[in-house]
């Protein structure tokens, strides 16, 4: 596909001449209309407008959005105590969204990391301990403080809310005595019961939205029980996890369109809704060594250059276009798709190329290629 100046790409009806005729392409949401949604992870530079070529992009392509950053803990919630919140990015983001229209969504309520080391300490700055009563019933207070706040405050405004994020263990060998990060200072405090207190806190402050439990890798087959494991304990119990959220940081060659439809089809067996949260492919050839989306591995895992090549873009539409046959072929199950970034430049994966468009705002081969797969599965 044709590569356009920043000054085109920011009108982005990404408009095609050709033989003296104006062409228009569809956009991402127009093209998956009838499927699902196509969300974006957005950064405070874009919905607060500084980052105009980023807003046009998002505005023109996308009809759901996601915080990169904005409604983490230490983002929204760095300080203890009630005077302790500052909401001006989370702020500025749902007005962004209500102003466009969009679908908001809200990441992450309760997660490991970026999380400030205030809430783990008691109030000497001694670490919590889970075999210590008191500090177990600091940690659910804090917790507890903290959804009924931020969801309290964002009530019928953002519609979606990772709840829990990336609480599974790692590992290729499945054993069902250890399911959760055993490290996580939630897990070793209050064991599994935060995830529990977490949907029902959360469905508390807000009953009409829809709750997920997010997590990566989920592709592989151990991990893949452990998240089965996990959901049919919480159903049992009647907590209110209402969807699945399934992160799907691909790259190359990993997953195969077999080994992700695979995956979708057992999950899909929870009856729980589906949806892909945080789509990118690393194209680097470090990033082909790993299917781990751990941050500080995927720092180390996407430093080459090798991803800007023609070849490696070329596998980038290919699996862009593997992975979208295989959503459109559950798409009675997936409800959103959200790439992680808008263009590469805002990547947490920059240097591994993993988004459809450039560093400059351009589009990839890989877009009108994943827009011709919407128009061969009979979307407008």
């Amino acid at each position: 596909m044709k590569s356009f100046p920043r000054s085109i790409t920011c009108l982005l009806a990404l408009t095609l001449v050709s033989s003296g005729q104006t062409q228009t392409q569809p956009t991402l949401k127009a093209a998956f209309s009838r499927d699902f949604p196509i969300g974006v992870a957005v950064n405070e530079r874009q919905f607060t407008g500084r980052d105009t070529h980023g807003v046009a992009i998002i505005t023109n392509q996308f009809n759901s959005i996601s915080p990169e950053n904005a409604l983490k803990w230490e983002s929204v919630h760095p300080r203890p105590g009630t005077n302790g919140y500052d909401f001006s990015a989370a702020d500025a983001y749902v007005d962004f969204g209500e102003k466009h229209h969009m679908l908001i969504v809200g990441h992450t309520l309760a997660w490991h990391s970026q999380t400030p080391r205030w809430v783990f300490e008691d109030e000497n700055g001694r670490p919590l301990r889970g075999t210590n009563a008191a500090d177990r019933a600091l940690l659910l207070e804090r917790l507890h403080d903290h959804i009924l706040t931020v969801v309290g405050r964002y009530k019928g405004r953002i519609k979606i809310w990772d709840v829990v994020n990336e609480a599974l263990s790692d590992g290729d060998t499945f054993n069902d005595r250890v399911i959760l990060r055993q490290w996580s200072p939630w897990v070793r405090v209050l064991g599994d019961e935060f995830i529990s207190k977490a949907f029902e806190w959360a469905h508390e402050a807000d009953p009409d939205a829809i709750l997920r439990y997010n997590d990566y890798s989920v592709e592989n087959e151990a991990k893949r029980k452990r998240l089965i494991v996990l959901i049919k304990k919480l159903q049992e119990k009647h907590v209110p996890v209402m969807a699945i959220g399934l992160q799907t940081h691909a790259n190359l060659t990993w997953p195969s369109p077999a080994l992700e439809d695979e995956a979708l089809t057992d999950i899909a067996k929870l009856g729980l809704p589906m949806h892909i949260t945080e789509l990118d492919v690393n194209a680097s050839a470090a990033g082909q060594r790993t299917q781990s989306a751990d941050v500080a591995e995927n720092a180390r895992a996407s430093r080459d250059g090798a991803a800007a090549s023609a070849e490696a873009q070329a596998q980038l539409a290919t699996q862009y276009t593997n992975l979208f046959k295989v959503f459109l072929k559950h798409r009675d199950k997936i409800k959103l798709v959200t790439f992680w970034g808008v263009t590469d430049a805002d990547s947490w994966r920059r240097d591994g190329r993993p988004l459809l468009f450039d560093l400059e705002g351009n589009p990839k081969p890989a877009l009108a290629d994943v827009l011709k797969i919407a128009q061969a599965s009979g979307s407008p």
